[in-house]
């Protein structure tokens, strides 16, 4: 991991078009002691989010509003941006170039590295790694570029396996804890016209990335300046031959994770497991409130992919120090403190990325059965793969998505998903002016 780290770092910063791969680094934690607070009057730090803040939960203002009271000399004002992720990210760009951007900003994982080389993060290392011990490992090095540090974690999707207990218990099935007990317990049940799985198209780039870590693959690092792609992989190529196989033999529903087909086979009971995001229990099995099959299911670990206990990233956003910022010190002290504000993170519907116990809201233990999910998830948290960084241009590997609906019906082999995935991001790390390694 230590040597992926310190080479990514100089491919990362290469960045588009005349800045030079020494011109970001200048905007680095060296310049955290400086800026606002010299003459000791009190700061002011913004921080815009997009946490939910719905029925029910601890709204941010409130969480940030104990904070205020008992820091005086930083304070902290939100904002929260009700629009797409997306459309957040091109409004920073716009006021980071005006130079009106907040200190810090909500910004998922697999956006960090373009935000980095595109200059609108800055790096905080010496800052963040006072805080490093409070946050797990795989969660915290979604915030690296490299050596370079832009914020700390705030939630976190490791895989992990959901599954119907009564179910299972009914077909004499055990929870699976590698994916040859998967694959013989998606026999069983499809013999008896259920899915232990789903293969989930519409969520490809995102879900099929996540299990090639969790099967111990790192797609992106780099040799001297030059970005290495492997997405083709050993971890990659026996996940492709896992859902093959289930496609080949129907004993997967093959089905859009966000279309009406997932939904009606939870609820007609055909589909009794799922391989997915940790976030996905805060509102996976709200359709089956009020029925039979209420508190039946339960959450595992992700299945061995072939790399030990380790799962992989679907998802996750942390909380970044934005260029420009003049009081970087103080915003991430605030940063720090907010991210470990572990349950009213958890009321928020986060899978929080700070260690320590967090309460598991009471909507989710009546729908998992008593089951403590938050402890579950939080276990998963910590077997995150430490080594599995994005890449720059990774959003457009959603071309994945494209191939994966035809190998769900059978079309094209799983394997197509992966090259598509391949191609894409070489020629996406090109467009953006960074040299790849052939």
């Amino acid at each position: 991991m230590a040597s992926t780290s310190r080479t990514i770092r100089t491919a990362a910063v290469i960045a588009v078009g005349a800045v030079s791969a020494f011109g970001l680094a200048a905007c680095s934690s060296a310049d955290a002691g400086q800026g606002g607070n010299a003459s000791g009057d009190a700061v002011t730090i913004d921080y815009m989010h997009r946490l939910p803040d719905g029925k029910d939960m601890t709204t941010v203002k409130d969480i940030v509003q104990r904070w205020n009271d008992e820091n005086p000399d930083i304070q902290v004002k939100t904002t929260k941006f009700d629009g797409a992720a997306s459309d957040m990210i091109l409004k920073l760009e716009t006021d980071v170039k005006a130079g009106n951007a907040p200190c810090l900003a909500q910004t998922s994982y697999s956006e960090v590295p373009q935000l980095f080389v595109k200059g609108l993060l800055q790096d905080v290392a010496d800052e963040a790694k006072k805080y490093e011990d409070d946050f797990s490992a795989g969660a915290f090095s979604g915030m690296k570029v490299g050596d370079a540090i832009v914020g700390l974690p705030q939630d976190t999707g490791p895989l992990v396996y959901f599954y119907n207990e009564a179910s299972f218990t009914e077909l004499g099935l055990d929870v699976p804890a590698t994916l040859d007990d998967l694959t013989a317990d998606s026999a069983t049940a499809a013999g008896a016209g259920k899915f232990v799985t789903a293969f989930t198209p519409d969520e490809a780039s995102n879900w099929l990335s996540a299990q090639a870590a969790a099967a111990g693959d790192t797609w992106f690092s780099s040799t001297g300046d030059k970005w290495n792609v492997e997405v083709e992989g050993e971890g990659s190529q026996r996940v492709s031959a896992f859902w093959q196989n289930l496609i080949d033999n129907k004993q997967t529903l093959s089905t859009e994770r966000w279309g009406e087909g997932f939904t009606a086979a939870l609820n007609d009971g055909s589909l009794i497991g799922h391989v997915g995001a940790a976030w996905e229990a805060g509102f996976l099995l709200d359709s089956l409130d009020g029925t039979p099959a209420e508190g039946q299911w339960r959450v595992a670990q992700l299945p061995d992919f072939g790399a030990g206990t380790m799962s992989g990233p679907d998802g996750g956003s942390g909380v970044s120090v934005l260029k420009g910022c003049e009081n970087p010190a103080e915003a991430m002290k605030f940063n720090a403190w907010f991210n470990t504000q572990v349950d009213d993170l958890a009321s928020q519907g986060l899978v929080v990325a700070a260690k320590g116990s967090v309460k598991t809201p009471e909507k989710m233990e009546r729908q998992f059965g008593g089951q403590d999910v938050l402890a579950e998830l939080a276990t998963a948290t910590e077997n995150l793969n430490p080594d599995f960084p994005y890449a720059p241009g990774f959003s457009t590997m959603s071309k994945m998505n494209e191939i994966a609906a035809s190998a769900a019906d059978g079309s094209v082999p799983v394997a197509d998903v992966f090259a598509t995935g391949q191609k894409t991001a070489v020629a996406s790390l090109k467009d953006l002016g960074l040299p790849v390694a052939e």
